[in-house]
Formats: structure tokens, sequence, C-alpha cells
């Protein structure tokens, strides 16, 4: 393993990230502050609590994992796009590193940012609501197993992404509605049973029911099954990402 190549494009990543830390910063803090004020003032005042807990504080696992799941998109997909926008991936492929060096370094740093912005959103949050973690090192698990996943499936977008819009594409056509369709700010018991049933095949469910454990003790969906869930969505994106470097689908002319 070529640790100094791992190192070298998660600092290159990593510096980028960091010349743009103010905007970086400043985004998701508005952004939290916002929803709290239309979803935790607003909606909250008509929705006291929600299997026990308030409104305002059940939403806060919802808010992390939004955030945190496009970030992880968005970086690591802009990530590998722009070397390959600029032409400069045949340098990287030519180089003396394999494709888990590579990954690595790019998932790596694109994990990290998400998992950064993650902690700043709980911080915000914690300025307008108690919030209360149960299970602190579960916590920490779910959110840094969202972050890699995430990261690895914006790795595959940014690969097949021929232009920029496409970039955008799953992440606002597909993720987006998905989280917002996965109980972050409601709860899977409060809909009608056929819908109950429907949203068991949205997979974010599993990711968000987790990740709402590790704070409050309750869930829509057993603990054990959101793990097996994610693992299996890191296990698929792990073949697709090692097939598409086997083939050199999008890589290769």
């Amino acid at each position: 393993m070529n640790w100094q190549a791992v190192w070298s494009i998660y600092v290159f990543e990593m510096t980028r990230f960091f010349r743009t830390f103010v905007q970086s910063l400043i985004s998701p803090v508005i952004s939290t502050s916002l929803y709290f004020v239309v979803f935790g003032t607003a909606i909250g005042s008509r929705i006291q609590q929600v299997d026990g807990i308030s409104y305002a504080a059940f939403i806060v696992p919802g808010l992390i994992m939004l955030s945190v799941m496009t970030q992880s998109l968005s970086n690591a997909s802009f990530g590998i796009y722009f070397p390959k926008f600029m032409g400069t991936t045949y340098e990287l492929l030519s180089a003396p590193v394999n494709f888990v060096e590579i990954v690595l370094g790019y998932v790596g740093a694109a994990a990290t940012k998400a998992l950064f912005i993650g902690l700043v959103i709980l911080a915000t949050s914690a300025l307008f609501v108690d919030v209360q973690i149960a299970h602190p090192l579960a916590m920490l698990a779910f959110l840094v197993l969202t972050c890699l996943s995430f990261s690895l499936f914006g790795f595959i977008i940014g690969i097949w992404a021929g232009n920029f819009e496409q970039l955008q594409l799953i992440p606002l056509l597909v993720v987006t509605p998905l989280v917002f369709l996965g109980g972050a700010f409601y709860s899977i018991s409060m809909l009608p049973p056929i819908w109950q049933s429907i949203s068991f095949f949205n997979p974010v469910v599993y990711l968000i029911s987790g990740f709402r454990w590790s704070f409050y003790g309750a869930a829509d969906v057993p603990v054990g099954l959101s793990l097996f869930a994610i693992a299996c969505f890191t296990a698929i994106c792990l073949v697709i990402i090692g097939l598409i470097f086997k083939t050199g689908y999008k890589l290769k002319p």
C-alpha cells in the first residue's frame, strides 16, 4: 500500500476544502438555523411531541443526515469529476498507485469533510434545543459509516457524470427527495399503513432510523436492520467502483 500517494491525494482535497472554509462553515449553519425556524418553530408549535420527544429535538438527526448525505455526495463526486474534466485523470492512472489508494484518498477526504459538517450542524442544533445523545459511540459510528458510504456513492456519480448538470442530477432529484420522504422530519409510524409499507422500500429510512435511535433510543426499524442496510449499500458501492476501475468505464478513452 502506497500510503504516501493516499496522503497526497487526501491533503490535496482537504486543501481545496479549507480554501473555502468560511463558505463551507457558514452555509450549513444558516441552513440548519432556517430549518429550525421553519420546522422547529412553525410546525413544532402544532406538533408538540413525536414518540415522546419534542418535535424540535426530533428533527435534529434528520437535519444532520440530510446535510451529511448531500455533502458526502457533492464533495466526492466533484473531487473525482474535476480532474476528469481537466484531463489530469490520465496522469493519476499512469502514476504508480492502484485504484484502492486512489479511492482511499478521494473518499477519505470527502468523508472527512462531511463528518466535519455533520459535527458543526450538531453543535448548531444545540443552540436551539437540548440535544440528548443516548448512545454516543453508536451515533459516531452511524455518522462515520454514512459519510463513508455516501462518499463512495458520490465517487461513482463523479465518474459517471459527463457534465456539471449530470453531477447534480442524482443528488438533487433522487437523494434529497429520498431523505425528505425517509422520515427526516417525521416518524414513519405517523403515516397511514399503506404509506408505512411503501416507506420501508426507501433505503434512507434505515439510515435515519438507526441514527435517531442513537440519540433517543427510538427507531422506526430495528437497529440491526439499519446496520445491515448501510453495510449492504457500502458493499454494493465498493463492488461498482471495483468494476469501474477494472473495465476503465468513463476513465479511459
